[in-house]
């Protein structure tokens, strides 16, 4: 089936994306449940005319996702769901349940897990969904979390990637680049506490941005707000990896092009003084920070009065069509291409959490 010829290909060559691409090239469908298999934020499967049953999962490592040095194990669990759960909502579906397992190592005594899964039954709580299963098992070295999440919705509810068209508006939910920033304010502070322990930081400026990194907030609110609002979105993705890695994936899967304008990205205050803080261009963090945990949808031109002021959306941009391309408008009105340039977990000089 693989037909390796004794070469070897590094996995940062291919990426995260380009990797899942290779290995599963060769997967063939064989059950008629089975109505989206790889290929989306999550699986779909439908078993009644009624009903589609969504199903995703994510894997969190320790040294890779997180850093337990600033990340407290409740947020963590929490966190841990949130990622999850953005997938369903990204599908314009109603998380129900999800699975937990967990390995750890023998460095972590049942406390710890105890405060884990603390901060899971609150995302559960608080987001009404059910634990229903897992595992646990031990590991050689530090911890790894993956949850499968399972959701629902009417058949035509579902929202997938490969819906837009050109002259779609394409939309996003909050503001960016927050989870990313906070990250470096956090990881400064890790240095500082490493060549001085007793100083003591403060994190007070911080909380927005802070929070966004260590306890993200799935919208789960943004499938309800767009029925209520009688919007059927073309399609949807979430942000995790940056803005331009998602509008690309968009794009590729619905075989368009995009024009994002740089002036309608919307920026927290905060993020933007943080940015003015640490050096660094505020759009480039929209971009490829990650870990904002919004909702991207493409809508009909036709349903632009129906969000059109609305707090929770943005609109940044329209799809074009494919030969046209994928750009960023600037402010000073210059056209440049787009390009993924989100976190690679497997870029192998990427030592610092993500």
């Amino acid at each position: 089936m693989f037909d390796n010829k004794g070469s070897k290909t590094s996995l940062a060559e291919l990426g995260e994306f380009g990797l899942i691409e290779h290995l599963t090239r060769f997967v063939e469908l064989s059950q008629a449940s089975t109505k989206k298999g790889i290929g989306d934020d999550a699986a779909i499967l439908q078993f009644s005319n009624e009903e589609e049953v969504v199903v995703t999962t994510d894997m969190l490592v320790e040294g890779v996702h997180f850093d337990l040095a600033y990340m407290p194990l409740k947020h963590l669990g929490y966190k841990a769901v949130m990622v999850n759960l953005s997938d369903i909502y990204a599908m314009n579906a109603e998380a129900t349940q999800i699975t937990v397992s967990i390995a750890a190592s023998n460095r972590f005594p049942v406390e710890a897990l105890e405060e884990l899964y603390a901060g899971i039954l609150l995302a559960c709580k608080t987001y009404k969904v059910d634990l229903v299963g897992g595992d646990t098992t031990s590991s050689t070295a530090g911890l790894i979390i993956s949850i499968t999440a399972i959701g629902k919705a009417k058949p035509n509810d579902i929202c997938q990637r490969n819906g837009a068209k050109p002259n779609d508006l394409l939309v996003v939910t909050g503001d960016l680049g927050g989870a990313y920033m906070g990250l470096q304010v956090l990881e400064r502070e890790k240095q500082v506490f490493k060549v001085n322990p007793n100083a003591q930081p403060d994190l007070e400026p911080y909380t927005y941005i802070i929070e966004r990194q260590l306890k993200p907030e799935a919208r789960k609110d943004i499938p309800t707000l767009l029925k209520s609002l009688e919007v059927t979105p073309t399609s949807m993705i979430d942000i995790s990896d940056g803005l331009s890695s998602e509008i690309i994936h968009l794009c590729k899967n619905a075989k368009v092009g995009a024009n994002l304008f740089e002036e309608k990205i919307p920026l927290d205050p905060t993020v933007i003084s943080v940015c003015e803080e640490f050096n660094i261009d505020s759009t480039t963090i929209a971009l490829s920070g990650g870990e904002d945990y919004e909702l991207l949808f493409t809508i009909n031109q036709k349903d632009y009065d129906k969000i059109k002021g609305n707090p929770n959306f943005s609109i940044i941009g329209h799809i074009t069509e494919e030969k046209e391309g994928m750009h960023i408008i600037t402010r000073a009105n210059q056209k440049i291409a787009l390009k993924a340039r989100g976190w690679n977990s497997f870029e192998e000089d990427e030592q610092e959490n993500k």
